[in-house]
C-alpha cells in the first residue's frame, strides 16, 4: 500500500504546545540561538535527537512494575544480561546510565596522549571522550560516505585500504579499531556485514582489539537484510549476532535501539578488561548489577531488545525516513542519499551555498525551520566538528541538518507538516545568513554555545 500506517496503536497522549513564529523568533533569540537551549515545552516537533526521546511500549510499562531495586544480584540485572547476550555473544554486559559513559570507560582504558583511535566516523560524545582522554580520533570511511548525493547502499563502511595503511604508519599508537553502526555523522548510513568482518579481520591481524558502537545495530541489520546480498531471507536477529560476533566489545546507548529513555551498556570479551572497567563502573557509576540504572529501566530494556528486532517495526521506521526524503527532493532540497535508518539528513552546504561553511549554513538552517514550524533539528557540520584539537577552524567534511526521528512517537501526518514546512523555507532559503559563535566551551561545543546572526 501507498500509505505508511504505524505498526502501533496509541494508548496515552501528550499534548504539544502549539506557538506561533512570533513567539518562536522571541525563544530563538533568548537561547542565543542553540536550538539545545530551548524549553521542549516551546517545541512542536522534536527532531533534535531520537536519543531517549521515544515511547515505551505498554509491554515495557508492565516490565517497569517488575524491576526490583537491589543494590546487588537484582533479578532485573539478570533478565537484563541476558536480553543483550542473546543478540549480541559477548562474556561480560557493564550496565550503564547512557552510552557516554561506556565510551569514558573504554577510553579511560585505551585512551591516553598520544593514541590514536580509528573509526568510520566518530561521533560527538565518542569524539569528545577520545580527546579529552588526551588521544586523537581519526575518520576512516569510504569516499562515497562523504557525498550526501552517492547512492552507494553502505555509506557507513570502513575504508578497509586507508584502515590498513593507517595500522601500518601508527602501529604501537593504535589501542583500538571501532566502527559505528549505522554511522550518525555520516547520514545515519549502514556498514554491510561483509565490511564489519572485514574490518574485525584486519584489526585480528594487526593485533588490535575490535569495537563496535552499537547505538542504532537493528536498523543497521535491516539495511543488510534489504542490501546486501545473500541476507535477504535471514532473520534480523541472526544478522545482529553475526555483527557482534566478530567484535571484542561494543559500547552502546541503549536510548536508541533498545527503545529507552536511558541506559546503556560496555560489553567485553576480555575477562582482565572486564575487570578494570568494572571498577571504573563502581567509582563512577555504580555495583555492576545496576551501573547508573534503575531496576526498573533495566527491566524495560530487556523487553525492549525483545520488540526492536521486530521486522513490521523497522519496515515502518526506515519507510518513514526515505518518504520525508522522497518528498523533500520533490521539492528540489538536497538531503543525504540513500535515506539513513534514524534521520533526514538536509545538504545544508549544497542548499545554502552562499553561506560560508565558517558561517554555518546547517545551523542557519536549522534556526529557519524552528522559526518557521516549531521544529527542533540539529546541526551536523562544522560548529560540532569544525574545531580542530589544537584549537584551530577549519569546515566539517559536510554541512548537515539532521532530523532525527524519535521512535514510535510521531504520526504520518507530523511527517506531512515537516515537509510543508520545508516547502515555505524553500522560499526563504537564498535569504538566510550565516552565523557567528559568540560563546563556546573547551569540548562539545555544539551542546552550550552561543549564537549571534552574522548581520548583528
Amino acid at each position: 500500500m501507498k500509505t505508511i500506517i504505524e505498526p502501533f496503536r496509541i494508548k496515552a497522549v501528550e499534548p504539544i504546545r502549539m506557538t506561533t513564529r512570533q513567539e518562536r523568533k522571541a525563544l530563538i533569540r533568548a537561547a542565543e540561538y542553540n536550538l539545545f537551549a530551548l524549553a521542549a515545552r516551546d517545541v512542536m516537533i522534536d527532531l533534535l535527537t531520537d536519543s531517549g526521546t521515544g515511547a515505551m511500549s505498554s509491554a515495557q510499562w508492565a516490565a517497569v512494575m517488575r524491576g526490583d531495586e537491589s543494590y546487588a544480584g537484582s533479578p532485573s540485572f539478570s533478565r537484563f544480561e541476558a536480553a543483550v547476550k542473546a543478540l549480541m555473544p559477548f562474556r561480560h554486559v557493564i550496565p550503564t546510565h547512557q552510552g557516554r559513559a561506556a565510551e569514558a570507560i573504554l577510553f579511560s582504558i585505551f585512551g591516553g596522549p598520544g593514541q590514536v583511535i580509528p573509526n568510520n566516523t566518530h561521533f560527538d560524545t565518542t569524539r569528545g571522550n577520545i580527546e579529552a582522554s588526551g588521544a586523537r580520533a581519526v575518520d576512516l570511511v569510504i569516499e562515497e560516505g562523504k557525498d550526501p548525493a552517492s547512492e552507494h547502499p553502505f555509506k557507513g563502511n570502513m575504508d578497509i585500504g586507508k584502515l590498513r595503511a593507517f595500522l601500518e604508519e601508527h602501529g604501537e599508537a593504535v589501542p583500538c579499531v571501532m566502527l559505528t553502526i549505522t554511522n550518525n555523522a555520516g547520514g545515519g548510513q549502514p556498514a554491510s556485514l561483509e565490511n564489519i568482518r572485514a574490518t574485525a579481520e584486519l584489526a585480528r591481524e594487526f593485533g588490535k582489539p575490535f569495537f563496535i558502537d552499537g547505538c542504532r545495530f537493528a536498523e543497521n541489520a535491516w539495511f543488510i537484510k534489504t542490501r546486501e546480498p545473500g541476507q535477504e531471507a535471514r532473520a534480523i536477529p541472526e544478522i545482529v549476532r553475526d555483527c557482534f560476533a566478530v567484535a571484542d566489545g561494543m559500547t552502546m546507548s541503549a536510548k536508541k535501539d533498545a527503545f529507552g529513555n536511558i541506559g546503556g551498556w560496555l560489553a567485553l570479551n576480555d575477562d582482565a578488561l572486564a575487570e578494570v572497567a568494572r571498577g571504573h563502573l563502581i567509582r563512577t557509576e555504580g555495583f555492576p548489577t545496576y551501573g547508573g540504572m534503575a531496576g526498573r529501566d533495566l527491566e524495560a530494556l530487556a523487553q525492549g531488545l525483545a520488540e526492536i528486532v521486530d521486522e513490521d517495526y523497522l519496515r515502518y521506521r526506515i519507510r518513514t525516513n526515505a518518504y520525508i526524503v522522497e518528498r523533500l527532493e520533490a521539492l528540489g532540497i538536497p538531503v543525504v542519499r540513500p535515506a539513513g535508518g534514524h534521520a533526514v539528513f538536509v545538504d545544508a552546504r549544497r542548499w545554502l551555498s552562499h553561506i560560508d561553511p565558517l558561517h554555518y549554513p546547517g545551523q542557519a538552517l536549522a534556526v529557519a525551520l524552528y522559526e518557521i514550524g516549531g521544529i527542533r533539528a540539529c546541526e551536523i557540520g562544522s560548529v560540532m566538528f569544525g574545531r580542530q584539537p589544537d584549537g584551530s577552524e577549519k569546515p566539517a567534511a559536510m554541512e548537515l541538518v539532521r532530523l532525527a526521528m524519535p521512535r514510535r512517537t510521531y504520526t504520518q501526518s507530523h511527517a506531512d507538516y515537516i515537509v510543508e514546512c520545508f516547502e515555505e523555507l524553500a522560499d526563504l532559503a537564498p535569504r538566510l545568513r550565516g552565523y557567528r559563535i559568540t560563546r563556546e566551551p573547551p569540548l562539545m561545543r555544539h551542546f552550550t554555545c552561543a549564537f549571534a546572526p552574522l548581520e548583528d
